[in-house]
């Protein structure tokens, strides 16, 4: 597979930018119990950037995470549960609201449970717990910011640009 430059333009830019925004909010990106990820608000962008938006949004998430206080465990699966969120939502396709809704609703899913179920292994805290304070954050991160920024975009026109720069 190549890349254009482009696509090469956009993994880095997704990465960087999740990384620092998990960076700078990190006593919020990293809470255990309520664990929100304000940068999680760009993974519904995948609908429109496919590819190089879910990879580097997953490489985004390893680099914060395994810089991050839980180690590489949480770097590696966490860095998977973004790309393969994010492939998910690609694969709904964006066409019309309903179905930009329900990727990131798949996006949340697919976040809660992979990273739910191993925070509440490293940790030591019941996994309900884990879900829930996951679940709580993925809500605000993705569907309710995320899914705004998506909406904008669309708004704007972004993704028929996106779609002649291939």
């Amino acid at each position: 597979m190549r890349f254009s430059s482009i696509e090469v333009a956009l993994v880095a830019f997704f990465a960087s930018t999740y990384a620092i925004g998990v960076t700078l909010f990190a006593p919020i990106s990293f809470d255990p119990r309520f664990q929100i990820r304000v940068v999680d608000a760009l993974l519904p962008l995948s609908i429109i950037f496919g590819f190089p938006a879910a990879l580097g949004l997953g490489l985004g998430c390893f680099i914060a995470n395994f810089i991050g206080p839980y180690g590489f465990i949480d770097a590696a699966i966490g860095g998977m549960a973004n790309f393969v969120a994010c492939m998910l939502a690609r694969l709904i396709d964006g066409s019309s609201i309903k179905r930009r809704f329900l990727g990131c609703l798949i996006e949340t899913v697919t976040v809660t449970i992979i990273v739910g179920v191993y925070l509440s292994l490293i940790l030591g805290i019941p996994v309900e717990a884990s879900l829930f304070g996951l679940l709580v954050g993925s809500l605000i991160s993705i569907n309710i910011l995320g899914f705004m920024l998506l909406e904008a975009l669309y708004r704007r026109g972004v993704g028929k640009h996106v779609k002649n720069l291939r």
